[in-house]
Parts: C-alpha cells; sequence; structure tokens
C-alpha cells in the first residue's frame, strides 16, 4: 500500500516542458557535466577505445591483399575484412539493410537508446575523445564553469587556443581517416603530396568537412542528439513500459529528502546523478528525449549508495512496469522473445556472407532455342554463361559435366577472370543420344578453380519428346 500511494504521488508531479539546454527565452545553455566514474564508465571506456582504436587503424590494416574495410561507392567496389562485394552482392546488401531496420526497432523496443551510449559515434567521440582533453585542460566541472565565465585574460586564451586546436587535430585526422575509407590511404596520401599548390579541390573538401566535424564536436556537441538525431526521436514511439532503460526507482526513492525517517525515500537529493549527464537532464523525471542510456548516472548514483549505506541500483537498468510492480527482474517473456529473434537474424545474414563465394556462376539454357543434332549419334543445347570474380586476384576457371557423361564446348576466350570483372560467354552441352531416357535430362556442372571444384550448378538439358535409342 505505502509503494502505491509513493507512485501516485509521484505521477502527480509535473515535470519539465521544454529541453533541458534551453531556457526560458530559447537561449542555449551550456551543459558542464562532471566526469563519470564507476564500474559501468570503465566498461564504456574499453568499448569506445576499442572502437576509436579500429576506426584510425582500419585503413591501415589489409586482409588478402585489401584494406581491412574499404567502401569505394564510385567504382562499386566494397571490401569488408577480407572479403569483396560488388554490385552482383546487391541482394545481400538490401538483407543486411532490412535485417539491420528490424534489428534497431526490436533491440529499441526491449533494451532502449543502449546504442547511443555505448556505440555511438557521436558519444563515443564526444566523451572519450573530446571531453577528456576538456578536462584536462580546463579542469573539472567547477573550473570549466568558472573559466567560461570570468573575462577573456591570458590564461583562458591561452586554454582556449591550446584546446582548441587540439580539437581541430583531431578533426583533421578524423577526416583523413574517414576518407581512407572511400579511396584508400594511399591515394589519400598520393592527393595530399600536392597540396596546396594541386588538388586544391581535395584540400578545400577536407578542410569543409573538418570544420564540420569540429563543429559538431566543440560547439554542437548533446544537440545532436536531442535535435538532430532521427534515431533518438523515434526512441518515443518504439518505448513502452517493458523497455529495459536507464531509469529511476520512484518507488523506492521517493520523497526525497535526507534523513533515516520512514518518511524520507533512499533519494537524498544530492543531484550527483543530474552533475554527471553529458545532456543535462535529470533522470528523476522519468524517461526523456534526451537521455541517451549512458549510465554516467548509474555510476554517480552507486557510488553516494555506497556511501551514505543504502543498496545500489537505485538508478538502474529497469522498465516502467518492473519499477511501478517492485520486481527485481528486467528481462520478461517478450523481451526474450524479441531477443531471440534477432539473434536469428543475425545469424541468418551472418551465414549468407560466410556461404557467398569468390566466384558466382550463373548457367541459363539460352531462351528460344530447341536441341540441335550433334553429329549422328549427339544432341547440343546452347547455354548462356555468366561468372564473376569476387576475390582480389584474377583467377582461371575450368567447368566441367559431372553428370551425365557428356561434353562441355565453350565458345570464345578461355576463362580468365579479371578481378571484379563480369565474364560472359556461349557454350554447348553435348549428350550422346544413347544417354538420353527423356526429354528433360537433369545435368550437373563442375565449376573448378586450379583443379578444384568450388561449386555444383544444376541444369536441365532439353532433348526430343520421344526418343528412340535402339
Amino acid at each position: 500500500m505505502a509503494a502505491e500511494e509513493k507512485t501516485s504521488d509521484y505521477q502527480k508531479v509535473t515535470f519539465r516542458d521544454r529541453m533541458s539546454t534551453v531556457d526560458n527565452e530559447g537561449k542555449r545553455v551550456w551543459v558542464f557535466p562532471q566526469m563519470p566514474k564507476g564500474k559501468l564508465y570503465n566498461y564504456r571506456r574499453v568499448v569506445a577505445y576499442t572502437l576509436l582504436a579500429f576506426f584510425y587503424l582500419a585503413p591501415h590494416l589489409k586482409i588478402k591483399g585489401e584494406q581491412l574495410v574499404f567502401l569505394n561507392f564510385l567504382e562499386r567496389k566494397f571490401v569488408l575484412f577480407g572479403n569483396t562485394f560488388y554490385p552482383q552482392d546487391f541482394h545481400l546488401l538490401v538483407l543486411a539493410f532490412i535485417t539491420l531496420l528490424v534489428f534497431i526497432i526490436l533491440f529499441t523496443v526491449v533494451y532502449g537508446r543502449i546504442f547511443c551510449g555505448w556505440t555511438c559515434p557521436q558519444t563515443v567521440f564526444l566523451e572519450f575523445l573530446y571531453r577528456p582533453i576538456e578536462y584536462l585542460i580546463d579542469g573539472n566541472r567547477r573550473k570549466q564553469q568558472v573559466l567560461a565565465q570570468q573575462p577573456m585574460n591570458l590564461e583562458k586564451i591561452t586554454k582556449r587556443l591550446l584546446k582548441h586546436g587540439i580539437y581541430l587535430a583531431i578533426s583533421f585526422g578524423t577526416i583523413i581517416t574517414f576518407w581512407s575509407y572511400l579511396i584508400g590511404y594511399p591515394n589519400v596520401l598520393a592527393n595530399m603530396s600536392g597540396w596546396p599548390g594541386s588538388n586544391f579541390s581535395s584540400l578545400l573538401v577536407v578542410l569543409a568537412f573538418t570544420a564540420a566535424h569540429y563543429y559538431v564536436f566543440a560547439w554542437f556537441r548533446e544537440q545532436v542528439c536531442s535535435l538532430v538525431c532521427p534515431y533518438g526521436r523515434l526512441q518515443g514511439v518504439m518505448l513502452d513500459q517493458n523497455s529495459i532503460v536507464v531509469a529511476y526507482d520512484y518507488v523506492r526513492g521517493e520523497p526525497r529528502g535526507r534523513g533515516r525517517n520512514e518518511d524520507k525515500g533512499d533519494c537524498i537529493d544530492c543531484k550527483r546523478c543530474v552533475d554527471v549527464c553529458p545532456t543535462g537532464i535529470d533522470i528523476r523525471n522519468g524517461t526523456q528525449l534526451e537521455c541517451i542510456n549512458c549510465t554516467a548516472c548509474i555510476d554517480a548514483c552507486n557510488s553516494v549508495m555506497y556511501a551514505v549505506n543504502k543498496p545500489k541500483g537505485l538508478i538502474r537498468y529497469a522498465s516502467e512496469r518492473s519499477i511501478s510492480e517492485s520486481k527485481k527482474h528486467v528481462l520478461n517473456t517478450r523481451a526474450i522473445a524479441y531477443s531471440v529473434v534477432l539473434v536469428i537474424l543475425l545469424a541468418v545474414v551472418s551465414y549468407s556472407f560466410m556461404n557467398r563465394g569468390d566466384v558466382e556462376t550463373t548457367i541459363i539454357r539460352a531462351q528460344g532455342t530447341l536441341f540441335q543434332e550433334y553429329g549422328a549419334d549427339a544432341y547440343s543445347n546452347l547455354y548462356n554463361l555468366q561468372m564473376v570474380n569476387k576475390t582480389s586476384d584474377a583467377v582461371q576457371m575450368e567447368l566441367k559435366l559431372l553428370t551425365p557423361d557428356g561434353e562441355i564446348k565453350l565458345m570464345g576466350d578461355e576463362l580468365n577472370l579479371e578481378v571484379g570483372k563480369v565474364a560472359k560467354r556461349n557454350l554447348l552441352i553435348i549428350l550422346p543420344k544413347n544417354t538420353l531416357s527423356q526429354s528433360n535430362t537433369h545435368l550437373v556442372i563442375g565449376v573448378y578453380e586450379d583443379g578444384e571444384l568450388l561449386e555444383e550448378i544444376k541444369s536441365t538439358f532439353v532433348g526430343p519428346n520421344s526418343l528412340d535409342n535402339e
């Protein structure tokens, strides 16, 4: 009964009706978050620096002679971890895109915006690259606030020039790295070698993107998540009472205030959760548009609960229903079912990519053609052959008729396939009359590379409707 009364009183509170980073006059309110500390922040730091290391090193690493990740949209060539994809693999990309959409929807419905707080590039770059530099140069939250308010003097000018100079250097390096994903690092070096005398247009493009990147992380910052990002906007329509988010346990925490009597909840209203929030919200007001589920408030609150000798988890990963019903378990039947669907989707896509052949072969009987006599004791069918080399090296291919006994005659040059090229040929399949017992005969054609069987292709051979092989 007491829990129900607390819930009712908490729900009667009128919360804010404007963004936390905008004042009553519509002006920007700058956020000075305290640097987070705690177990979850350490986990996030491992994830973030792993992602940053991968981003900056991937253009310099090679597998099978190719860049680890290469996205050449102009030449329509894409390399992912040693696997090269061409326009012929468009069906795989469509499958991956559909899976990604379904994954985003289901994942958000169940787990909220964990992606935003843990792996989103905006969060990773801002919280683990740009803000640490700010803490190092400008100091902690309080020192940053004092520095922002004081008049421009030698100390402030020095710190501003140093900080923003480093920001610009990082932005420039980031854009160069991103450019390397598109045209390859050797080509980037070749373009840069002539600056500014030659390749001036590419220099202007790089500088423009550098300025945009610098603007986002030096000034716009958390506004990207609140105002620009469509994923943040969609969150409101995808979350429900069963979604697992970073949430404040108002049943346990209300009413707020210091004291040990029964009329007070566990929240001592220290506002540490507000101080560390990178988007400037108060998580105690419930799930909000700006919340990116970064868990900084969880670490801050847990440290306070430990200091006042109260159980941790006043702010934790939980659903609205689990809090209102005072249930400790997080996953429900729907969450488990959706998670199974996500695993199956990922397994299907992974299987499709892993079983993608290095050479794609298509053999189709030529339309509008009939069987022809080939000598006195055989029939022939005409087929269209198309082969695509998806590897990073030229390959020599060979076709053999596995069943039934017969012969393949290739028209034109040998099947020497260049990298990423499509080879088209016509071929005749010749079967002896004494092997044909019906008008449609099933064929199995072997595709070989350097004597090694890569795949078997099935087709049909059309013969006369009435066969006399006596």
